[in-house]
Parts: structure tokens; sequence; C-alpha cells
């Protein structure tokens, strides 16, 4: 996709890619765009799906090169607030605690438990600012969704409670009976802090969950394996894709969700967030020279070493 106006490329959706989500479009133009938490998983791929400009990150790497708790995620939400976007769709490979939901499955959660440690979960470094998350995923973006698959035949699981895991392993069969006990349904490695931090960006965060396996506590035998994770993923993510493009074509374009409003504290302004000294964050398209926006900070440099994530999403 060319885009000869010269101007910086803008989206005002954004879908993030999970394991074996490498890439959505065929005709984008991809961006790097630098922040000042540092340089996102990968550059981000521009494009246009009916009448809307998409952009898709791949939230592990292009070569699935980051492991879950490798994961710049405060650069990757920012870098697509960047952008223009206020949209987001989460795709992500998790594993089953319900044996209703088997592998192929494809469940659109609306709450989320945070069982992850030690990664950074917000922008606020600096005063009291406390936002509202009660309920994590976007009412709105899950409509759409669910209208989505209804219109191309495509069979959802409505609702469910998704448990975000550490990892890079997967759990021990007596961790996985626990949270089956507790009556969460889903398992996932990158579903925190990224859903949180859309929130504190006021951005609409939906996560769409494909089941690749029933986990430890589910089922006797071996328990869950890397291989059968990107197996079951390589077979239903055609569907998946589909899917996804089809809830970009049905979105609202006006958020009548409250996102905004619950980010706007009692003085009817969202609390400011002061991110590390350094310029702005900037964007400069790859392979078209070196165009800058307002001003471009000196990103981190990612290790493309050959770490491989798992069910991470």
């Amino acid at each position: 996709m060319s885009d000869p106006s010269g101007t910086e490329p803008k989206a005002d959706v954004a879908v993030i890619g999970g394991s074996g989500f490498y890439e959505l479009l065929e005709s984008v133009r991809r961006v790097e765009v630098t922040t000042p938490y540092g340089a996102p998983s990968d550059a981000v791929s521009i494009g246009i799906v009916g009448d809307r400009r998409v952009a898709f990150l791949p939230r592990h790497g292009s070569h699935h090169e980051l492991p879950p708790h490798r994961i710049n995620y405060r650069a990757n939400m920012w870098a697509l607030r960047s952008l223009g976007v206020r949209q987001v769709l989460a795709p992500c490979a998790v594993g089953s605690l319900r044996g209703s939901l088997g592998p192929g499955s494809i469940a659109v959660p609306d709450q989320l438990v945070d069982r992850t440690a030690g990664r950074v979960q917000t922008y606020y470094e600096h005063g009291a600012a406390h936002v509202p998350f009660a309920d994590p995923y976007c009412a709105s973006g899950r409509a759409a969704v669910l209208k989505a698959a209804g219109e191309t035949g495509v069979g959802v699981h409505d609702g469910g409670v998704m448990v975000v895991v550490e990892g890079p392993r997967f759990s021990t069969r007596a961790e996985s009976q626990w949270y089956a006990a507790a009556g969460w349904s889903l398992i996932n490695m990158t579903g925190h802090p990224e859903a949180v931090l859309a929130r504190e960006l006021a951005l609409c965060y939906t996560s769409m969950a494909l089941v690749t396996d029933y986990d430890a506590g589910v089922e006797h035998g071996e328990g869950v394996s890397q291989d059968e994770v990107f197996r079951v993923f390589a077979a239903n993510v055609e569907h998946l894709k589909g899917l996804v493009l089809k809830t970009v074509q049905v979105l609202d374009r006006e958020r009548a969700c409250a996102i905004e409003r619950l980010c706007v504290g009692e003085s009817g302004r969202a609390a400011s967030i002061r991110p590390p000294r350094g310029r702005p964050p900037g964007v400069r398209p790859r392979g078209g020279g070196r165009r800058r926006g307002r001003g471009a900070s000196s990103g981190l440099r990612r290790s493309r070493g050959r770490l491989r994530g798992l069910r991470g999403g």
C-alpha cells in the first residue's frame, strides 16, 4: 500500500496477532514506531479492510522470537495509540479449563484474572491514578465479534473468565485444577498487562480467544505441549482471521462504550501519563526513506535470539 500524500500513516483499528498469527493483510505499509518505552514487538503494518484503516502488530514479533514475559507491552500499546488507534482486537491462543470448550473453539471472554508476576502493568509512575477495570473488555467490541460470528456462521462462545499466567512454562496439573475450581474458563500468558494498558490509554480492547488444547488439569495424559498448541492454531487460524476481518467491518466507528468516560477522573480530565524523559515518539515508514514524526526517541533494540514463546497468545 503506497501513500503518495507523504503524510504519516494512521489507523483507527488495530489487530494484535498472537501465536501463529503473524500477518493479516496482503497489501500493507510497514512503519517503525519509536516510543518512550522502547521498541514495540515489530514494525506495524497498516492496510485497508473495507473502509477502515487497520494497524496490525504481531505480539511475539514476526518470527515469534519474544516469549510472553519478554514482550514490551507498554511500547506495543503506546505505538498503536500514537498511530491513531482507538479500538483494539486481540486474538490469542488459550488453553481450556472446561470440557465443553474443546480445541478449535473460539471464545470471547468477558472477565480476566491476573496471575502474572513481575510485569510492568501501568504507565502511571508519578502521582496517584486509579483506572476502573471492573469490566476489562469493551462491551461494544464483544458485541461486534458476536455479530460478525453470526453473519459468517462461525461458532463462538460468549463470555468466560480468562486467567493470565506468567509463563513461559505451562501449568502443573494442580494449578490447572485450582483455576478450574475457581470457575475460570480459559488460560493464557499474554492477556495481561495488555488489557489494562489499553484501558489506561482509553482504548477499546476486545479479546478473541482460540482454544488450542485442554489444560493439564482437564484431561489425563501428558498435559500440554508446544507442538500441539501450534498445530491446532495453524489448523484454525484462517477461520480466526476471517472472523477478525469481519469484526473490523461491523465495528461501530463512533465508540458507544464507556471506556473514555471511565478513564476520566472526578475533575473531568483524564489523569496525565508522564512518559520517561526524552522526545515524543515518532513514526518511520520502512523502505521509503527516513521520515520523522514529531521527533524520534531512541528506542531500545530487541534481541532477535531464538527464544521461543509458548501458548502466550
